[in-house]
């Protein structure tokens, strides 16, 4: 059988297979071209050629979705990258085994996210696989440019449909309209920021597409609680039933204290005799263990858990679950809110409340940072302006110093003046 020939289309049709071999017809135009027939009848063009001293096959496509013409083309291409002293079919390999975004998701997750507060590692689980993934999960990481970056997070501030219940009932649901989630795409671009910058050290390639990502405005929620309305709140967790939750919620106002800090508060973290709450860095937001002291208020509370929470339980605030403490007690605050008429007030907002009152007592910003257990002084900056109120209060005594009192006139002076007109 002739196995060199000038290959054409007509060629490769009568090409007949073999019942106990595969073999090759190769093209006397191209060196190591050749029409490779199986066994099976399919066909497909190959290109045979050797790089530093191995042999090496490298297919370039089935026949006839390939025609001559093409698969010629293609090899010529090939032969000059072969020339030029690349190996295409080792490069072909490499981008098959190059790492795809799919995989820096679990490589950051298992590496980096794991590292964080478990609710922090939860929320960007979360959108990286409902929100990012399904645009890039398949893309390789070197592929994804400054542009991807830019028109996901703008898919992303647009929002998304979810489903709502229309009614109480859990069976009766509807579809809402897209609300627009711009601080949820500045949160993925910080974190892609870091993903990438992971993948810089990791060699994965060489710069950060979302280092400069467009960061959405954001304007900080500032909800203080008046006197009046703690005053209602105060009354309602006094009559209501479920004391364990109106227990938490009554730490929570009176030390500043995250809701699942305090959920998670254990008896051996409170010193009763130095009133002192040693929170440990498993359950504080920055990770580390934050001292603060407490009240009278707030060691009474802890005595009266003592009492009514079973012995060698170690959790101030015990779940339903047996050795768990309470998951969460977001059904007996919206409860809260409507009792106590406060249906914009968050649980977090009794923190900003904290701190709220202790710069109207004169309380620096250091301190005040110190208590809420912030790590960066950004954060405790939010509370500045809240201390203009006494400034201004001094200003304006200054100012009624100078203030010009009102003329007085005499009875006489004003005849005199009326005489005179």
């Amino acid at each position: 059988m002739v196995n060199r020939l000038r290959l054409n289309d007509k060629i490769v049709r009568e090409q007949i297979p073999e019942e106990d071999r595969d073999f090759q017809v190769f093209d006397t135009e191209i060196r190591g071209l050749s029409i490779r027939v199986m066994r099976s009848g399919e066909r497909s063009f190959v290109l045979d050629y050797r790089f530093a001293g191995r042999q090496r096959r490298m297919v370039i496509g089935r026949w006839p979705e390939w025609s001559v013409t093409a698969a010629r083309e293609r090899a010529r291409e090939l032969r000059r990258v072969i020339d030029e002293g690349s190996d295409p079919l080792g490069e072909r390999g490499a981008l098959r085994e190059a790492p795809r975004f799919k995989d820096m998701i679990e490589r950051y997750l298992a590496e980096h996210a794991s590292t964080l507060a478990p609710l922090s590692a939860s929320d960007q689980k979360s959108f990286l696989t409902k929100l990012v993934a399904p645009h890039w999960a398949n893309k390789l990481v070197t592929e994804i440019t400054p542009q991807d970056v830019v028109k996901l997070l703008n898919i992303i501030a647009q929002g998304r449909a979810r489903p709502s219940k229309a009614k109480p009932n859990n069976r009766a649901r509807k579809l809402q309209g897209k609300k627009p989630t711009p601080i949820r795409a500045n949160r993925v671009g910080e974190t892609l920021r870091k993903m990438f910058n992971l993948a810089v050290q990791w060699g994965w390639r060489t710069d950060n597409p979302a280092s400069g990502f467009k960061k959405r405005i954001e304007t900080a929620r500032e909800r203080f609680l008046s006197h009046e309305e703690i005053a209602r709140l105060a009354e309602v967790l006094d009559a209501a039933e479920d004391q364990r939750a109106a227990s938490i919620i009554r730490i929570c106002m009176l030390t500043g204290a995250r809701v699942g800090e305090v959920r998670q508060a254990r008896f051996e973290q409170f010193n009763l005799e130095l009133g002192i709450w040693s929170k440990p860095a498993a359950t504080t937001k920055q990770r580390k263990v934050h001292r603060v002291p407490i009240s009278a208020d707030v060691a009474a509370i802890v005595r009266q858990r003592a009492l009514v929470v079973r012995k060698k339980n170690p959790w101030l605030f015990p779940g339903d679950v047996p050795g768990q403490p309470v998951k969460e007690i977001r059904r007996f605050w919206i409860n809260v809110q409507r009792e106590a008429n406060l249906p914009d007030v968050r649980i977090h907002d009794l923190r900003h409340t904290f701190a709220s009152l202790l710069v109207s007592g004169g309380a620096s910003l250091e301190m005040i940072g110190k208590l809420l257990g912030h790590s960066q002084i950004q954060t405790t900056l939010r509370y500045a302006h809240l201390m203009d109120s006494p400034l201004r209060a001094g200003v304006d005594a200054v100012a009624g110093m100078f203030r010009p009192r009102p003329k007085i006139v005499h009875d006489a002076d004003a005849a005199v003046e009326e005489k005179c007109a």
